[in-house]
């Protein structure tokens, strides 16, 4: 019998988790032929998460858990989760209901039919403000015209893995992860089903917009180096436009014994230039920092505790 495990990453989800218990158990009940395994990463909840998944647990042996010693985000909390995962198959979904679990037999059934990557992809977005679905928008448009591998767009974290497939992703450990451009990056046979996407069923969103500001940045370093050649052309733009000025402000002063201009077209150079270098120094910068971090080599996540048991071994 096959086993497919339901990937759960969770950050203080006390107020959505006994929803999310009762669906997934009501869909997979009415799936004949699996084994299942509803593997929850606790991400350094400050909240009755922990608690509440332990005592699923107790009463349900499907339910396995992993503690991960602090809150190291949902990115790395994924990443947790595809290490520990036992399943042929591995179903990511978040824990506040915006992906509903009732995909799942469809998502089995193409992946039954020799799909590796069945991803859902969101038709429209309730409960999201104009400027989160524009930015989004604009940050999907931007990435797919950066990088050279195929992103796909309006596309979550909610998707259908085959084991070979999260073997794939388990080998990229990269310290500083943006999960939706590595399961474009490792390829493989994909599928895509729509949904209408809900909004929260219970709690609020732990996304404010300086963190999808951060992911947004994230994306774009990790698969392009794009900016670094936009630094590029526009120091040579401007250094040429600087040089015609110049020449220009030599030849009236010869020909016509114009003066120089004087002090306002000085700073504004002055400023305009020293801008460029600035965000120029900024965006190498972003590049140095990720190198800086991933040749620390550290590990990924350290768990503190597994299925009740602490955990001493961190090779993780």
């Amino acid at each position: 019998m096959k086993k497919v495990t339901v990937l759960i990453p969770a950050y203080n989800e006390e107020e959505v988790l006994g929803s999310l218990y009762k669906r997934l158990t009501l869909v997979v009940s009415a799936i004949a032929g699996y084994e299942f395994e509803f593997l929850l990463i606790n991400d350094g909840s400050e909240d009755r998460t922990l608690e509440m998944v332990k005592e699923m647990r107790r009463k349900d042996k499907r339910v396995s858990f992993i503690n991960l010693a602090r809150n190291f985000g949902k990115e790395t909390a994924m990443a947790a989760g595809l290490d520990y995962a036992r399943g042929d198959a591995v179903i990511i979904i978040d824990a506040d209901l915006q992906d509903p679990p009732e995909l799942i037999p469809e998502m089995i059934r193409f992946w039954e039919e020799g799909f590796d990557d069945v991803y859902a992809k969101r038709r429209s977005r309730s409960g999201e403000t104009w400027l989160k679905k524009w930015t989004a928008n604009l940050f999907y448009k931007v990435l797919k015209k950066t990088t050279t591998i195929p992103i796909q767009e309006d596309t979550g974290d909610f998707r259908l893995l085959d084991r070979r497939v999260v073997d794939a992703l388990k080998k990229l450990r990269e310290s500083q992860r943006f999960t939706k451009g590595l399961f474009s990056w490792v390829g493989f046979n994909k599928k895509e089903i729509l949904f209408d996407r809900d909004p929260r069923a219970a709690g609020k969103t732990k996304w404010n917009y300086f963190k999808l500001g951060h992911l947004a940045v994230e994306g774009v370093i990790s698969f392009t180096t794009a900016p670094l050649r936009l630094a590029s052309y526009l120091g040579l733009v401007v250094s040429m436009l600087a040089f015609v000025y110049m020449i220009w402000i030599i030849f009236k002063t010869l020909l016509y014994g114009d003066p120089v201009a004087g002090y306002p077209s000085i700073m504004t150079v002055i400023l305009f230039l020293g801008g460029i270098q600035l965000l120029s120094l900024g965006i190498i910068g972003e590049y140095l920092g990720r190198i800086f971090n991933e040749t620390k080599n550290r590990p990924l996540y350290l768990v503190d505790e597994y299925n009740d048991e602490k955990v001493r071994d961190f090779n993780g």
